[in-house]
């Protein structure tokens, strides 16, 4: 596989992630970590579909400690540390914090062996933090107090756990992808454990609730996790992590199409910037990478 495929596969998730928000909204009133268990079971199910016609892939399985322990911390404890922050401090202030992490995958990349940052990928997510700043500024709400500071340091450790888990992927790079399908089924189980610990059963009430709980399974909390692990191991991270910033202003579109939001000119404004810092990102100096 090239990395301009793998690239362009790692992409499939940006825009899987950008209709969370609109199937999120759609379930209902299902509690946060009830909707992950949920949502993580199809997701791990959607891995686990293939091994009928590929019953090797079930070998990915026997993973040493080290990588368990990466795949579970990134799914199980970015959400976890989200779903906190969230209750612990506003959506607004919250979600721009928790939006570091594309540009911790810029910077962190340049941990990796044979790996350069350049001043065009740094620029690139600059102008990319700039557009969702610009686009969760333009909701209003801002309301930053000391007694929101345990819900921005979830957020901002949840960004740093995510990117952290992006990064480290490649240095697991000979990991199979059928790996993520373990990573899910064991973030549900967790994700249930809290569930009956912290909040309580509400399922879904009707036919279009239960199917954008499937929506989400299949697609932003499924599908998207596989295809971003191959983005991280085999294609241009820092361009993905650039274009990663693409997703609040998508979600926003889709919502503005469905009816659940309204179009403003700070949206706009917020799609150039963004557009802006991706095609800053490409014109980083190509290297010579390995199919």
């Amino acid at each position: 596989m090239t990395t301009r495929t793998a690239t362009t596969i790692g992409l499939i998730a940006v825009l899987l992630w950008s209709l969370l928000a609109l199937f999120t909204a759609a379930t209902g009133t299902v509690p946060p970590f009830q909707l992950n268990a949920m949502t993580f079971l199809i997701g791990g199910i959607v891995g686990m579909v293939s091994w009928v016609i590929r019953p090797q892939g079930i070998k990915a399985l026997r993973q040493k400690p080290v990588v368990w322990a990466l795949g579970i911390g990134g799914l199980f404890g970015y959400h976890a540390l989200y779903f906190a922050a969230l209750r612990l401090a506003p959506p607004a202030e919250a979600g721009l914090i928790n939006y570091l992490w594309p540009l911790l995958i810029v910077l962190f990349s340049s941990l990796l062996p044979g790996e350069h940052l350049r001043r065009a990928h740094v620029a690139g997510a600059l102008l990319g933090f700039a557009g969702v700043i610009v686009l969760i500024a333009g909701r209003g709400a801002f309301d930053a107090r000391t007694e929101f500071l345990p819900g921005y340091l979830c957020s901002f450790v949840a960004a740093f756990v995510w990117g952290s888990y992006s990064v480290l992927s490649r240095r697991f790079g000979q990991v199979p992808t059928d790996a993520v399908a373990g990573f899910c089924l064991l973030t549900s189980l967790l994700s249930w454990i809290c569930h009956f610990a912290f909040e309580t059963t509400f399922w879904p009430q009707t036919a279009t609730q239960w199917l954008a709980v499937l929506a989400l399974g299949l697609g932003p909390v499924g599908a998207a996790f596989y295809v971003w692990d191959i983005g991280m191991k085999r294609g241009d991270i820092r361009l993905l992590g650039v274009a990663s910033y693409a997703t609040p202003v998508l979600s926003t579109l889709v919502l503005v199409f469905a009816g659940y939001a309204e179009p403003t000119l700070t949206l706009a404004l917020s799609c150039g910037l963004i557009v802006a810092g991706a095609l800053v990102a490409t014109m980083a100096p190509k290297r010579t990478v390995p199919a």
